[in-house]
């Protein structure tokens, strides 16, 4: 396992577990098979990775429970322990140390080594603020209850520093993969972030599992020789900025962690030359090439007066031709969207076709969506690899 420094108190494994996607009994997210996720925590843990990272929500709220049974008999010692405050829940200052003392209590530690504030994106940030979550943040460090403070990013990119800037950091979390270099914080963040000295760690370097199951005609565009999978492609492109100190992975299966293990072994930072850099852009483009509606997400068909999410039904509709993947789009469309989200919804009132800058026949391309995806799917692990 190859490790990078944080800051002088840590240093991580260049893996990190993200238990968010453990495994579950009859397919319920909620109910958690213990025996197997405390397996692979302790796999983890004995193999190289210390870098463990949960959250209030996940798993229906389950998941911080089973990662501090999973952390008994001196596992504690040898975990970077991280978790992160539900910020959306805050609603006056005393919420912040209600949550963080309830994750204590079901994690079973006396400490959190680094505590994010959860997905934060403008709207979020200024109401937290507003509330004093930076005091919190002295107050909880200065009570020992956490040794580090953090914050978890979801927005556009012109938010990101913003974010950074208003407080002493030790890190920040960001999605990012290759095919997602121009959305939310982008490699600019990555950059920013290191002339600011606020080390990195990448969530989702496989897209939600979608980056591990390219079709050959596609990762044939790479034919360089190297013979390595989709998966070790991902984390190889991410573990190549040196800012970046820990990439999680949700993984599902102690099969998937093993896989991970091995390839994190290999992955180096500034190793990917020019030529193969442009791979990465060429696979990003005929991944990108597959769109079947030209929908730019510019929202000009909003508000539906239906309810339905017109760009997000033709985003995930897209995506099930970018990577060959109706079961994940399907079981999105599913599982997902409410009711009156789906494509199935519309009403044929007509209103939004003519605010379409790209001229979108809208009523009958959502009729196609809800034809495809409104059939029954069959998810694998790796649609749980994130």
């Amino acid at each position: 396992m190859k490790y990078r420094k944080i800051n002088e108190n840590y240093e991580s494994s260049i893996l990190a577990f993200g238990c968010m996607r453990m495994p579950v009994i009859d397919g319920k997210y909620g109910d958690i098979d213990e025996e197997k996720a405390i397996e692979m925590i302790r796999y983890a843990l004995d193999n190289g990775i210390n870098y463990i990272d949960t959250a209030y929500p996940y798993h229906e709220e389950n998941s911080e429970t089973v990662v501090g049974k999973a952390l008994k008999d001196g596992y504690r010692e040898k975990a970077i322990l991280v978790t992160k405050n539900p910020v959306w829940k805050v609603e006056k200052y005393e919420d912040f140390e209600k949550y963080l003392d309830e994750q204590l209590e079901k994690l079973d530690v006396d400490y959190i080594d680094i505590y994010l504030l959860h997905a934060l994106g403008e709207e979020r940030f200024e109401k937290i603020k507003d509330l004093g979550c930076f005091r919190f943040l002295d107050e909880m460090i200065e009570k020992g209850k956490i040794k580090e403070a953090a914050f978890s990013f979801h927005d556009k990119k012109e938010v990101f520093p913003k974010i950074l800037d208003s407080y002493n950091w030790t890190l920040a979390m960001i999605q990012m993969n290759y095919k997602d270099i121009d959305e939310q914080a982008t490699v600019e963040a990555i950059e920013y972030a290191e002339s600011k000295g606020v080390p990195i760690a990448i969530m989702e370097p496989l897209k939600g599992g979608q980056l591990a199951n390219l079709p050959e005609s596609i990762t044939d565009i790479w034919d360089d020789g190297k013979n390595m999978t989709p998966v070790e492609r991902a984390l190889r492109w991410a573990a190549n900025f040196k800012n970046v100190k820990t990439i999680l992975s949700g993984m599902s299966t102690l099969d998937q962690m093993k896989e991970n293990i091995e390839i994190a072994a290999r992955l180096e930072a500034d190793v990917i030359a020019e030529e193969e850099s442009k791979k990465y852009l060429e696979v990003k483009k005929a991944i990108e090439a597959r769109i079947k509606v030209p929908c730019t997400d510019c929202k000009y068909c909003m508000p539906c007066p239906a309810g339905v999410n017109i760009p997000g039904n033709f985003t995930n509709y897209n995506k099930a031709f970018m990577y060959e993947d109706i079961d994940i789009a399907a079981y999105t469309y599913q599982e997902k969207y409410k009711d009156e989200q789906r494509a199935s919804a519309c009403i044929e009132c007509g209103k939004c076709e003519p605010q379409c800058p790209q001229g979108i026949e809208i009523i009958d391309r959502l009729k196609e969506v809800d034809n495809l995806l409104s059939k029954p799917y069959e998810l694998n692990e790796d649609h749980w690899r994130l």
